[in-house]
């Protein structure tokens, strides 16, 4: 993952940081016993993902040209030395 800058962007980052204080929320009014305050944050979770997308299609994610998974060359196997074809 280091090598394709895997979420290095500012929409990533926007996003899950959003994300994560969206689940923290939604922890502590869990534990408070609270549904009202547990559902807001995973309204902030799901608020979010759309900032990150949103963000994302304003040009601050990553180009989709990035993501091109390299393809395996074949292996070539030398052949032995008294072999003929």
């Amino acid at each position: 993952m280091a090598g394709s800058s895997h979420g290095h962007t500012p929409a990533a980052w926007t996003g899950v940081i959003i994300a994560f204080i969206g689940f923290c929320v939604a922890g502590a009014f869990m534990v408070m016993a609270q549904p009202l305050g547990f559902w807001a944050g995973m309204a902030i979770v799901v608020l979010g993902g759309v900032v990150g997308l949103i963000m994302r299609s304003m040009g601050l994610g990553q180009p989709k040209d990035v993501h091109a998974v390299p393809q395996p060359r074949p292996a070539v196997t030398p052949e032995p030395a008294g072999a003929e074809s």
